[in-house]
């Protein structure tokens, strides 16, 4: 029995015999355009959006505002600004790499403050019991969603959009809607403002927190790119079902990515402490939609299975470089709203444009 051929011809030039399927091939190759070699460069390169978007944004800024946006106290700042929100962003990531959201993400960041905060200075505990307790309550609010995302199948927007007002609720009624002073802290407690202490270069400011933010990325970016653990996370957001064919518990990995997203927010809760100096119930109440805000303009597709934890802290650095470079320009508040309201959808249409490449 004789096997089909392909044809196949010879290049006048080389001389070498191609098959007629390479030849497709190469033909293909060649009649990209260079928007669709720049649509497959950052397909495959997610991180590189927010990269290009936060380059251009210090560029126009520098050119509108001035020197006073590029002096080094005005940057530094920026990164002190989007601490809070880069560590919410950095757990948001990773639920939103599973196809889910986390609506309640800053509420557990806060209940976990609040817990902290009053076991250590309303009742003497020593801090090195009461931080680790609010790691714990931050850990458990995340196992709350994951359970109910898991075993009783409902979706994460649904349940943490509930969740959201259960911890709200919890931590208003815990607090007794009072806040914790600053005075009070820095007398009983002071390892409780740890994070806010910060170092100089120069005209420089950096806070303990940004350094721990910018490791606490670091850490998960390794974890998702070196680790079996990482690559399953992406494979349930890519495809749950194909996930499970593969021999993925799914369920277990996605209790274990709720859980450690609460454990950041309990990370989040400390710094945040020392951030603000007090402990307020009612801090940073529209976080939540700040940090789905960077996950977006980071590059994380809202689908699940595709973007990078670094998008993240590109997408938080992009939404202070807008608004430290639009307060400088004297742009009203409400206008910078809108700006950043632009930007996640024209984020949210470069996502679906990527979307379009063909695997």
């Amino acid at each position: 029995m004789s096997q089909t051929s392909q044809p196949s011809h010879r290049d006048a030039e080389s001389g070498l015999v191609t098959s007629a399927a390479d030849a497709v091939v190469e033909f293909d190759a060649d009649a990209k355009t260079a928007l669709q070699h720049v649509q497959y460069f950052l397909h495959g390169n997610p991180a590189m959006v927010p990269v290009i978007i936060l380059i251009v944004s210090v560029a126009v800024f520098g050119i509108i505002a001035g020197e006073r946006f590029f002096s080094a106290f005005n940057l530094s700042l920026i990164m002190q600004q989007v601490t809070i929100i880069g560590f919410l962003a950095c757990a948001q990531t990773l639920i939103v790499l599973t196809a889910g959201i986390d609506l309640s993400i800053a509420s557990i960041m806060v209940l976990a403050s609040v817990v902290a905060g009053k076991v250590a200075v309303v009742f003497g505990v020593p801090s090195v019991i009461a931080l680790p307790l609010g790691f714990l309550v931050g850990t458990l609010c995340g196992l709350v969603n994951g359970l109910l995302v898991t075993r009783l199948r409902l979706p994460p927007f649904i349940v943490t959009l509930g969740t959201w007002n259960i911890f709200f609720a919890l931590l208003i009624w815990y607090s007794g809607s009072q806040s914790i002073r600053s005075q009070d802290i820095e007398k009983i407690a002071p390892s409780l403002k740890y994070f806010g202490e910060h170092v100089s270069v120069g005209d420089a400011v950096f806070t303990y927190g940004s350094f721990l933010m910018v490791v606490v990325f670091l850490v998960l970016w390794f974890v998702l790119n070196n680790t079996a653990w990482g690559r399953h996370v992406y494979a349930v957001g890519d495809d749950k079902e194909a996930a499970e064919l593969s021999g993925i518990d799914t369920n277990r990995l996605l209790l274990s990515v709720y859980a450690v997203a609460g454990f950041i927010a309990g990370i989040a809760a400390w710094v945040s402490i020392g951030r603000v100096g007090s402990v307020s119930p009612q801090s940073f109440y529209d976080a939540n939609l700040d940090s789905i805000t960077a996950v977006v303009i980071g590059g994380t597709s809202l689908f699940g299975g595709r973007g990078s934890i670094l998008g993240a802290l590109f997408g938080a650095l992009i939404v202070g470089v807008f608004s430290s470079g639009l307060k400088l320009a004297g742009v009203d508040v409400i206008w910078q709203r809108f700006a950043i309201g632009c930007l996640i959808i024209i984020a949210v249409g470069i996502d679906q444009w990527l979307r379009r490449v063909s695997a």
